[in-house]
């Protein structure tokens, strides 16, 4: 337990007792959240699900808007990430201080109830056999980003250890004659179990189309997922069809890699390490293997908005909570 008080440098807080980036105080964050990348949609899923508004806060890009989901006395936090580990790593930060910090003496509580978190996003899908529209449903995320090496999470598992093992070597096969050889270190993590088993009990409930795998987070969108567009050739080449074809032994038994976007690993690496209940569900919108992108994937985002809020309803009411969206 953290006896020293936070100092305003390290905890920067608003006049008015509100976060800096953010701009919400501790009483405007529900236990359960949802997270998105775009702030356009946090006023569309609210709009459409809500039935009632508590907060709605735009600063610097973000959008966080708190209230009552329609059909029930849910209440739940849509909050914007931006793109990217980077940007996540400060909502997160953010979101985990106003839980668990007593804002006006700066230190931490004595009890705080872990807070439910969900990322609902778009994604890239790396299988043949999964078409386009597919809601993906994170078991474990592989981290190409570096913001994760800085917070000393333990590994969730031995398949998260031998994971990151597994792709560490391969990776460094393929970097051989690079400059950044040995320089890109993945890491591992995974969903919370609870929250993996309410998304998919959710989705059949809505009769969504989905696959529990595994996600891996780029550290970008071009070369970072395989994308080659500039003069500068990328270190990995054909990075997307290096994961679609990446083959895992029999201790993974069905699971495989699914999609890719740039955000789940360091949700999941932050909040497994502070016993926080964290997951996420990614509609695909383009098909790497195929060559082919979606720009019209509202409808799909809104079916996995559903899938999220009745997992958040799951886990908080009981295993009989569905919603009826």
């Amino acid at each position: 337990m953290d006896i020293r008080p936070f100092s305003p440098a390290d905890l920067p807080i608003n006049s008015d007792g509100s976060v800096y980036h953010l701009c919400i105080s501790p009483a405007d964050l529900a236990q359960n959240i949802v997270i998105v990348g775009d702030p356009d949609r946090v006023p569309l899923l609210a709009e459409r699900f809500f039935k009632s508004i508590e907060v709605d806060v735009a600063h610097r890009g973000l959008r966080t808007i708190t209230g009552r989901v329609g059909g029930s006395n849910l209440r739940v936090s849509l909050v914007t990430s931006g793109m990217g580990t980077p940007s996540l790593e400060i909502i997160l930060c953010e979101l985990i201080a106003l839980n668990e910090i007593d804002f006006e003496r700066r230190v931490r509580k004595s009890h705080f109830d872990p807070l439910h978190i969900i990322r609902l996003g778009t994604s890239g899908g790396l299988r043949k056999e999964v078409p386009m529209g597919t809601l993906v449903i994170t078991k474990y995320a592989v981290g190409m980003d570096n913001t994760g090496l800085f917070y000393e999470a333990p590994l969730s598992d031995p398949l998260c250890e031998a994971l990151e093992n597994e792709i560490k070597k391969r990776l460094d096969e393929r970097l051989s004659s690079s400059r950044f050889l040995g320089k890109i270190n993945p890491y591992c993590s995974v969903s919370d179990d609870s929250v993996i088993s309410a998304l998919a009990r959710s989705a059949e409930r809505f009769n969504a189309p989905h696959a529990v795998g595994i996600t891996v987070s780029n550290s970008g969108f071009f070369a970072n997922q395989g994308r080659d567009i500039l003069r500068i050739p990328p270190s990995v080449r054909d990075l997307d069809r290096f994961f679609a074809e990446f083959e895992l032994d029999d201790r993974f038994g069905d699971l495989c890699i699914q999609n890719m976007e740039m955000e789940t690993s360091l949700l999941c690496h932050i909040c497994g390490g502070i016993g926080y209940k964290a997951g996420a569900v990614c509609t695909t919108i383009a098909d790497r293997i195929n060559e082919r992108f979606d720009l019209n994937y509202k409808e799909n985002i809104l079916l996995g908005a559903k899938v999220a809020l009745c997992a958040l309803s799951l886990l908080t009411d009981g295993e009989d909570a569905f919603l009826d969206l």
